[in-house]
């Protein structure tokens, strides 16, 4: 991802980025250049529209996923029931609490 970031920021001014060119830009930052790597990814890119490898890049990135946030709590039941189950689950919240508060050590401490 090094290499694309610099490959991108090099671009901004050079028509024709070379690897000399990443490896400015990489050093600048005490980045490791593994030249292997970089040899591959500038062979990679050489002769390649920029544009052209973005929108390839983000039809595979679409078919990736997000990942997501998971399921959303269920809603609680209407009438007295919902009343009724908010108290035990205030009191087992206050006991997780001061259950914490006895382990003998802050976050700050």
């Amino acid at each position: 991802m090094k290499y694309v970031a610099a490959f991108l920021m090099a671009k901004l001014t050079n028509e024709a980025p070379t690897a000399a060119d990443l490896k400015t830009i990489l050093s600048s930052v005490d980045c490791k250049i593994d030249e292997a790597r970089l040899k591959e990814f500038m062979a990679e890119v050489e002769g390649k529209d920029i544009t052209e490898l973005i929108a390839e890049g983000s039809k595979k990135m679409a078919t990736v996923g997000g990942g997501g946030g998971g399921k959303a709590a269920a809603p609680a039941a209407g009438g007295a029931d919902a009343g009724d189950s908010a108290a035990p689950a205030k009191k087992e919240a206050a006991k997780e609490e001061s259950e914490d508060e006895d382990m003998g050590f802050g976050l700050f401490d």
